[in-house]
């Protein structure tokens, strides 16, 4: 990221917004790019002076930027930029607020893509018989061992150092199998929470196994701005929530080095090498699992939107969804009820012989 001399005011208005607006990591980080990017452009431009900088620099900035970005991303550079003004202003920092006018362009409005209620089921069912066939190929596996060394025991002549060199690659074979294993009781356990809450996927990855509450059947999730919600379950997500915990993590955290596990403790999902998951191992779960159950390719977030879909479509209310989802505003749930409407159509549309 190109630095420039106004560096210093974008820190203090980062260190506002962190202190005063409860913005997340990754936004806070998103605007000072923006911000960056568009004060090193004035930069190379001859601006030395915050104060120099008027509406029309700003309008020209926007036409610049726009060529390279989508509407939505330039919707959030000039929100940055017209805060930071704003800021500026208040604080004494400039003698006046160009920015103040400075129109956000308008986002198209787009349905979110989801999948139908039997796709659902049928990406669940699918992760689910994985951890059934990935555990019987284990057990063969196994059991093949066992009765290759129950073999090497019985021939007289052969020499202890023949027999541990056979044990060994089954020895190696069985912890392969029990990964494997794990592996598929996590991928499960991630989809059926996915699914059943709605939550984001960078609220998945963050949490701990203490945010679990089985007694109530609830998770406490941290959101955006580090704001906290409960959300509950169901029995398919606790089953393999419970699955997971106790047969899966422990051999995945067996893997950790100790760096990872002291920084993963308490880390509800653990990765192949038994630190945190991350959310690029998340979302490649989920892609994954949409090819092997032959369903149209979904994100975490698609998943999240296909939650809030079925809830609607099965009568909750908006502002349970609302809650579920940790949407401040109830604008942004509101379209997932036209997403519900078009669904209605379409199943109009295919069975009224009037229609």
């Amino acid at each position: 990221m190109s630095s420039t001399q106004f560096d210093g005011d974008i820190d203090s208005f980062v260190s506002y917004l962190k202190s005063n607006r409860g913005l997340s990591a990754n936004t806070l980080k998103a605007y000072r790019a923006d911000l960056t990017a568009c004060l090193h452009l004035f930069e190379l431009r001859g601006v030395t002076d915050l104060n120099e900088i008027t509406l029309d620099d700003l309008r020209s900035w926007m036409a610049v930027e726009s060529r390279d970005h989508a509407r939505s991303s330039m919707a959030r550079k000039t929100v940055a930029v017209r805060g930071f003004f704003a800021w500026a202003y208040e604080h004494g920092v400039t003698n006046t607020d160009p920015a103040a006018t400075l129109m956000t362009p308008s986002i198209p409005s787009t349905l979110p893509a989801v999948l139908t209620e039997s796709q659902a089921e049928q990406l669940l069912d699918v992760a689910e018989q994985a951890v059934a066939t990935n555990q019987y190929k284990g057990d063969g596996g196994a059991a093949a061992a066992s009765g290759s060394g129950k073999a090497v025991g019985k021939t007289a002549d052969k020499s202890a150092d023949t027999v541990n060199r056979n044990e060994a690659p089954a020895r190696a074979d069985k912890r392969d199998s029990a990964r494997v294993v794990a592996e598929s009781q996590r991928n499960a356990a991630i989809l059926e929470l996915l699914y059943a809450t709605g939550i984001r996927v960078a609220e998945l990855v963050s949490m701990d196994i203490a945010d679990i509450d089985f007694s109530n059947r609830t998770i406490k999730v941290t959101g955006k701005g580090n704001k906290q919600r409960v959300v509950p379950f169901g029995l398919p997500a606790q089953r393999a929530l419970e699955t997971w915990l106790e047969q899966g993590r422990p051999v995945l955290a067996r893997t950790a080095t100790d760096a990872a596990k002291s920084r993963a403790t308490n880390a509800l999902f653990l990765g192949a090498r038994g630190g945190r998951i991350d959310q690029r191992i998340a979302r490649d779960i989920v892609h994954r699992a949409a090819r092997e159950a032959g369903v149209p390719d979904i994100s975490p977030h698609a998943l999240r939107h296909s939650a809030a879909t079925h809830m609607l479509d099965g009568g909750a209310d908006l502002r349970e969804v609302q809650e579920m989802l940790g949407h401040s505003s109830l604008k942004t749930t509101q379209r997932y009820t036209h997403v519900s409407i078009e669904q209605l159509k379409n199943r109009y549309g295919q069975a009224f012989p009037r229609a």
